[in-house]
Formats: C-alpha cells, sequence, structure tokens
C-alpha cells in the first residue's frame, strides 16, 4: 500500500467521524440546518470510502480504523465548542 492512499483514507475517515460527531451534537441542540450540512458531508465521504475501505487490503481497512477513531476523538473535543 503506498503512503499517499493510506493517508487519504486516513483523512476521509477522521473528517467523517469528525462530523458525525458534530452531527450528533447538532441532533441534540435541534439544529436542522447544521444537521443537514453535516448528514450530506457525512454521506458524500463515505461514497468515497466504502468501495476503497471494503474492497481493500487488511492495511487498508486498518488505517481508515484509525483515522475514525482520532475524527471521533477530535469531534468530541470540537462539541465542546458548537
Amino acid at each position: 500500500m503506498n503512503k499517499c492512499r493510506a493517508m487519504k483514507n486516513f483523512l476521509l475517515a477522521y473528517v467523517q467521524l469528525s462530523f458525525i460527531c458534530l452531527n450528533t451534537i447538532f441532533l441534540a441542540k435541534n439544529n436542522p440546518p447544521m444537521v443537514f450540512i453535516s448528514s450530506f458531508i457525512i454521506s458524500y465521504i463515505w461514497s468515497h470510502n466504502v468501495k476503497k475501505v471494503a474492497l481493500g487490503t487488511e492495511w487498508d481497512k486498518i488505517i481508515y480504523s484509525c483515522g475514525a477513531s482520532l475524527g471521533s476523538i477530535t469531534g468530541l473535543f470540537l462539541s465542546n465548542y458548537v
């Protein structure tokens, strides 16, 4: 697996999970415009990831999962500022 592809998978998962965490906050705060925007971004990112990760190597899945984990932590920290 090349480093560029690994970094792209990591970053896409990171951003996606950050938005998922923020979307949860927007839902809890009843903020329809932000729910719409964040949900769109989540789905758009996922549409780029699903085939690459599902058909990728085990290493692709590990890199994606690491990005998702760190994205969740970032979303948690960002939720304190929303």
